[in-house]
């Protein structure tokens, strides 16, 4: 680890000032009638809105004022001062039957963001929202809550998604996961790639404020706004709540906790670090428990669906160990075998396992980075992988993996981005032996458009295929997951587009994965 020469309030310098700046956006905090709406010129709402973090009693509702979302200042065209935005939360969509009424102030502070956390709500209802600053209304979202604890809800319904590199492809994926019969996104990191974006295979040249590489504030708010102003990702998050968790590209590829991937200086990445996690606040349905404080941020949490499932966040770059040998792949990295090293912290691991052993919930569900799973690139006798994911902490996955079988988890199953590739994987408690006990279950889901286009088979997939008989599925296309959990069964619908490269393509599902109540591993 890292020595800090310097402390991380100083680095993030959030005072008195920044913390009352987070509780006018919640709407905890009232001020009467101060912060009316300036003259804005245009919509305030071109980033559209979003909810999240559901419970069974509400959820957080987002949205961010920026009526030019690519202002080189970050600030997305709004005055250097705060401004009330009021909501409505509706059990209609014409909003007949308003339940819930309130406001809270978006200040310079968090780019006027807010993110209002509304209580009170019937458990395992929809409902719709909206905002307003002034006379200008935002686009209605629709939401929802979650069972009422200790409920045996009969089925969930949820997609899972990651990896939008813009400039590699259209977000055509998105249009069709609006259209979905779901209870919930989530979504595991890559939101946003650090690139600098000249020439893309959208087959455009974008605007030189683009070209540099994300590394401060303004930039990387400058890199939401791009995101943010495509219209299938708005639809999908206006449609339903989103829980989301970050990988690198939020940051930086490949950073390890304090360590940059071209190991420059601790204190310049710290706070490239801090600017990355407060943009990422700033454009997602967070609750205020995940406000960065500087480059730390409490992003491992759980939620319950009821007594049918637990969602269980990871976070797997905040407290690693660097990966080991250099990075990049190896077939001769002896250091990836260490007993100490660590993919997820201590506490978190700690947390992870007494999860295990007080959850009621059927089915365990890990929100993970990179895949858990060994992905061997070698058909013959040596063992060839990446060492960024679970491939370069074998101990703490053994770990992991044999402490869920020993605690009686009764359905392990992983759901995992990164990869920009569909597997569906039988986790076992020891990779190096075949025979091995299979414990639990993983879906790495592909690319919404990193990578490009794609192929339903690759020569990699072939030798992945060939070295790893607990690999079950292979896709290379580009698409998310659709997932439906029952008391019986979890079916994964690998849903795949033929193209991203040009806007308007189809969906289908490539193949449908399933897993039986008790029966650890995967059935294609």
């Amino acid at each position: 680890m890292v020595v800090r020469p310097v402390s991380r309030r100083q680095i993030f310098g959030y005072g008195g000032a920044g913390a009352a700046a987070l509780m006018l956006g919640t709407g905890a905090w009232s001020s009467g009638s101060a912060y009316a709406a300036p003259a804005l010129t245009g919509n305030p709402f071109t980033l559209g809105v979003a909810s999240g973090e559901p419970l069974p009693d509400g959820v957080v509702l987002w949205t961010r004022l920026a009526p030019d979302p690519f202002a080189e200042d970050g600030m997305g065209g709004m005055p250097a001062t705060p401004v009330r935005v009021h909501y409505e939360v509706a059990a209609d969509e014409r909003f007949r039957r308003v339940v819930r009424r309130g406001s809270a102030v978006a200040t310079p502070e968090l780019a006027h963001s807010v993110h209002p956390e509304i209580t009170g709500l019937e458990p395992d209802r929809a409902y719709f929202y909206r905002f307003r600053v002034g006379g200008e209304f935002s686009p209605v979202g629709r939401t929802r809550t979650t069972p009422a604890a200790g409920s045996d809800p009969r089925e969930l319904k949820f997609a899972f998604a990651s990896c939008q590199a813009w400039q590699d492809g259209y977000f055509t994926a998105y249009e069709h996961m609006a259209e979905e019969d779901l209870d919930l996104v989530v979504h595991l990191g890559d939101y946003l790639y650090e690139y600098g974006i000249k020439t893309n295979k959208r087959g455009v040249t974008t605007d030189p404020r683009f070209h540099t590489e994300t590394v401060d504030l303004a930039r990387y708010r400058l890199q939401y706004g791009l995101y943010k102003s495509e219209e299938p990702l708005q639809l999908a998050h206006a449609r339903f709540p989103w829980i989301m968790t970050f990988d690198d590209h939020e940051v930086e590829n490949n950073w390890a906790d304090e360590i940059s991937e071209n190991n420059e200086n601790p204190e310049t990445f710290l706070l490239r670090r801090a600017a990355a996690f407060q943009a990422l606040y700033e454009h997602a349905p967070l609750r205020h428990t995940q406000l960065p404080q500087g480059p730390d941020v409490q992003m491992y949490r759980r939620l319950a669906y009821g007594r049918l499932a637990d969602f269980t966040m990871l976070d797997t770059r905040q407290y690693r160990d660097d990966q080991p040998c250099g990075n990049g792949m190896s077939a001769t990295c002896t250091d990836r075998f260490d007993p100490d090293r660590t993919l997820l912290g201590a506490r978190q691991r700690d947390w992870v396992l007494k999860g295990f052993s007080h959850s009621p919930a059927r089915w365990q569900i890990l929100g993970n980075q990179a895949p858990m799973g060994q992905t061997d690139h070698d058909p013959g006798p040596e063992t060839l992988v990446w060492l960024d994911p679970w491939d370069g902490y074998v101990a703490e996955r053994n770990r992991l993996l044999a402490e869920a079988d020993a605690r009686g988890v009764r359905n392990l199953v992983v759901i995992t981005g990164d990869r920009h590739q569909n597997y569906a994987v039988d986790l076992k408690r020891d990779f190096a032996d075949p025979e091995s006990r299979t414990v639990g279950s993983e879906f790495v889901g592909t690319s919404l458009t990193s990578g490009g286009d794609g192929a339903d088979m690759t020569p990699q997939g072939e030798q992945f295929l060939a070295a790893n008989p607990h690999m079950k599925l292979f896709n290379s296309q580009r698409g998310y997951v659709r997932v439906h959990v029952d008391r019986e069964r979890w079916t994964s619908d690998f849903r795949v587009l033929p193209y991203v490269t040009r806007p308007g393509a189809p969906i289908s599902t490539r193949a449908s994965v399933v897993v039986e109540d008790g029966v650890p591993g995967v059935q294609v």
